[in-house]
């Protein structure tokens, strides 16, 4: 039996949770419509600023309006200007929507304005004890959401303000001194409601202002761990300002370049060209962190990828010839796919090298020693649809892999070097094709 045949059989149809979608979908656009008013011709940032202002100035013109209501049906004469001062407020606070066509801030200022009139309005006819003195409170917290921590001197105006007129409304209007003398336990009531609208909005902009920070740690975190290692922003979260470099006396790196692909990008256009980029580099980087290899860049067509960094690991030239012959494949199915003459070469080598991270504003990692330049070189020189290896990857793949000599090749900047073409795994019992 599922929960909502249990809510049945105890007398909750499943039909009044449908009214209670009812009820809560339109209430939902109405805020969502309401939040909108005025602030289409700001940027993302302001605009949702601009939400909170009008949902904020909403509910104050619901609830002061609803009020207002409330004392004009007690039938009590002595009412009538607490009335009117509520009205008042609903009627200013209904415009700050409005404000924002004027300027960012106009709506949040007449906001501003109003409620802190309003206050020491009702605090006039009640006294301190009715509970509107403890509604300044709010200001302590509301202007930064308001109005944001930049605008530091307007929000400690408003702040210094509230706390001014807070102090006025309670030593200048004692019980005593308040224009109605109503029952105590209206009073009581009256300060229970501005303790709880005092606690609830102050509760609601630190959620908000927490609310903020974690999103914008958690985008930049997810910004941080697209460019770099996981084991690097860890490093970085513990020590920020500390130099992260590191030499490993022993990894791979691998580089692969689309062959052809200028003439191609020229027949394409633009925008099919960045499409098929993208789903190539989607598909390479899925191959990346299904062998857990680490991405190092991409620089037009080529794509970097390193095994043994940042984290060493005895088996990266293994890993990192198994995602060569992967590529290979993958390439093909994105050339049958797209109907297009895609293929790509590859050169991988092996031995020590220096990462680390570089730059201030935009973070990279890199990979530097001379089994980067061979790979590099051995790229350029390979045959397209083959990968071509350094004798240190020779040693570590024989075993493992199906290995062709190439002879001897000349490598720029190192002269005549032996060199082999990875054809397959010897587990699988036959090569990959040569192109």
């Amino acid at each position: 039996m599922t929960i909502a045949d249990r809510h049945n059989e105890h007398g909750w149809p499943q039909g009044r949770f449908a009214l209670i979608r009812q009820i809560v979908r339109p209430a939902r656009a109405i805020f969502g419509a309401i939040a909108r008013i005025g602030i289409k011709d700001y940027p993302p940032d302001t605009q949702r600023r601009l939400k909170i202002v009008n949902v904020f100035s909403f509910l104050v013109v619901v609830t002061t309006f609803i009020y207002a209501m409330q004392l004009w049906m007690s039938g009590d004469k002595a009412m009538m200007p607490v009335v009117l001062i509520n009205l008042g407020l609903a009627v200013i606070v209904s415009f700050v929507p409005l404000m924002h066509r004027f300027n960012e801030m106009a709506g949040g200022l007449l906001l501003v304005v109003a409620e802190f009139t309003a206050l020491i309005g009702f605090t006039s006819y009640f006294g301190r004890l009715g509970g509107a003195p403890l509604q300044y409170v709010v200001a302590a917290a509301a202007p930064f959401v308001i109005f944001e921590a930049r605008r530091f001197w307007l929000v400690f105006a408003i702040v210094t303000t509230a706390l001014i007129l807070h102090l006025v409304a309670w030593f200048q209007f004692p019980t005593d001194a308040a224009r109605l003398h109503t029952d105590p336990r209206v009073l009581n009531s009256l300060y229970v409601q501005g303790a709880i609208t005092t606690f609830g909005l102050i509760a609601a902009c630190v959620y908000y202002a927490f609310g903020l920070v974690e999103n914008a740690k958690a985008e930049t975190e997810t910004v941080l761990r697209n460019v770099l290692p996981d084991d690097v922003v860890e490093r970085l979260k513990a020590a920020p300002g500390e130099t992260i470099a590191d030499g490993f006396s022993d990894a791979s790196v691998l580089f692969a370049d689309i062959s052809g692909f200028v003439r191609l990008a020229h027949e394409l256009g633009p925008e099919r060209t960045v499409a098929l980029l993208n789903r190539l580099v989607t598909a390479f980087d899925e191959l990346a962190q299904r062998h857990g290899v680490e991405k190092i860049k991409t620089i037009g067509d080529a794509y970097m990828v390193a095994s043994g960094v940042p984290i060493p690991r005895p088996d990266h030239a293994q890993v990192l010839a198994a995602m060569a012959l992967d590529l290979l494949v993958a390439v093909r199915d994105v050339s049958a796919a797209e109907n297009l003459d895609l293929n790509v070469r590859i050169g991988m080598a092996s031995g020590p090298m220096m990462a680390g991270v570089i730059g201030r504003n935009k973070f990279s990692y890199d990979v530097w020693g001379d089994p980067v330049n061979m790979a590099s070189r051995l790229e350029q020189s390979s045959e397209v649809g083959r990968i071509t290896i350094c004798p240190t990857c020779h040693a570590a793949l024989k075993d493992a892999f199906i290995l062709r000599p190439r002879g001897l090749i000349d490598i720029k900047g190192v002269g005549k070097q032996e060199a082999w073409f990875l054809d397959g795994r010897r587990e699988s019992g036959s090569a990959l094709p040569v192109q």
